[in-house]
């Protein structure tokens, strides 16, 4: 058998891509029932990815057979990492931060970081309140 194999043009040597259904099985995900998070709202639903690109949201997807399946029920699938605390534009201990937001989101993307939560700084025994609005018209 292996050197009929051999003989045959069906076997090819080196690097090559690989069949559609191999490679495609191998770089497609299903997640399921998962609550999504976006920057406007939360929802209950399955994501489909290939090649590492989002192709479908919603449910009762129709997905091909052979995909990776993560079961994500009860979890929050968000769209990348997450940074809970920076300083974007914002003075601080005398100094103000290098990167406003446009800058700070940009280097942060490319780092595979697509979320901030930018840290607010207040005084001690003070007003969240007054502390966000002071925040926003820096």
């Amino acid at each position: 058998f292996a050197n009929y194999c051999m003989m045959t043009d069906r076997v090819n040597v080196g690097v090559r891509k690989m069949q559609h259904h191999v490679h495609s099985s191998q770089t497609r995900l299903f997640i399921k029932g998962g609550k999504i998070v976006n920057d406007d709202r939360m929802f209950e639903a399955d994501v489909y990815l290939e090649d590492g690109h989002i192709k479908q949201v919603g449910t009762n997807l129709n997905v091909p057979g052979g995909v990776r399946v993560i079961d994500a029920k009860g979890k929050l699938v968000m769209p990348g990492g997450i940074d809970t605390h920076t300083h974007m534009q914002m003075p601080f201990m005398g100094t103000v931060s290098s990167d406003d937001f446009y800058s700070g989101t940009r280097a942060a993307l490319a780092g595979g970081t697509t979320m901030i939560m930018d840290f607010v700084v207040g005084k001690r025994g003070g007003s969240l309140i007054e502390d966000y609005n002071q925040y926003r018209k820096w």
